[in-house]
């Protein structure tokens, strides 16, 4: 096994092609021993993954909504998809919205000044659609050390106000999970999110549940 194994890296390693190192999917959970991967770690296409007896993994890529479950075996880290040598993988694809997996240039950078309407209009200024969250508990990622602030746009709601660090933060301290910390979003709702003087606008899909989501669907990129 582990000759076959070591074959099928060599052959991945000839194969990969050198590209950047622009995450491609994110980690949802790892089971047994695999070597330099954690949870909610982000890996690029190229990325080699060697799954030791009875381990698994699963990964959900950022472009296009595919969430992957491979047990054993090499795995090479695709753009959009895995490759897998050796072992099983079981894909489905999910409700993501890539928008929101990855803000825009433009909106991570709008100043405090700007206004929740001018920031989501399309060519014509009739309001575009948002970045859209699956989940009713936000997976937020965010530089620690600040304060988040979560405001609903398009009717009354209480605002929300969290510290983004020590045991708040999870992941090796990159993300903010509401589901952990018990909080949730309303369905259908527009959101504002504040992070020091940056404005970062999302929805909640109206079909949204309190039901555990995958991390894809209601992941939140804020750096």
């Amino acid at each position: 096994m582990k000759s076959l194994i070591g074959a099928g890296v060599g052959a991945f390693c000839l194969a990969a092609p050198a590209l950047a190192e622009t995450p491609a999917a994110i980690v949802e959970d790892v089971q047994g021993k695999v070597d330099g991967i954690a949870f909610m770690d982000y890996v690029a296409p190229g990325k080699i993954i060697k799954l030791g007896p009875k381990a698994s993994i699963t990964l959900s890529y950022l472009k296009s909504c595919q969430r992957e479950t491979i047990s054993e075996g090499v795995v090479l880290v695709g753009a959009e998809q895995s490759t897998v040598q050796l072992g099983e993988v079981k894909r489905e694809k999910v409700p993501c919205d890539t928008n929101a997996a990855k803000l825009s240039e433009r909106e991570a950078n709008q100043s405090a000044a700007t206004t929740f309407r001018t920031m989501r209009s399309d060519a014509k200024g009739a309001p575009a659609k948002l970045p859209t969250l699956y989940g009713v508990s936000p997976l937020v990622q965010a530089k620690a050390g600040g304060t988040l602030v979560i405001e609903r746009t398009d009717d009354k709601e209480p605002t929300i106000s969290v510290p983004l660090k020590g045991d708040a933060m999870t992941g090796g301290g990159k993300f903010y999970d509401f589901a952990k910390a018990g909080k949730t979003l309303t369905p259908g709702g527009s959101y504002l999110a504040i992070l020091g003087a940056k404005r970062y606008t999302f929805q909640i899909d109206a079909s949204a549940t309190s039901s555990p989501t995958p991390i894809i669907g209601r992941l939140l990129r804020l750096e």
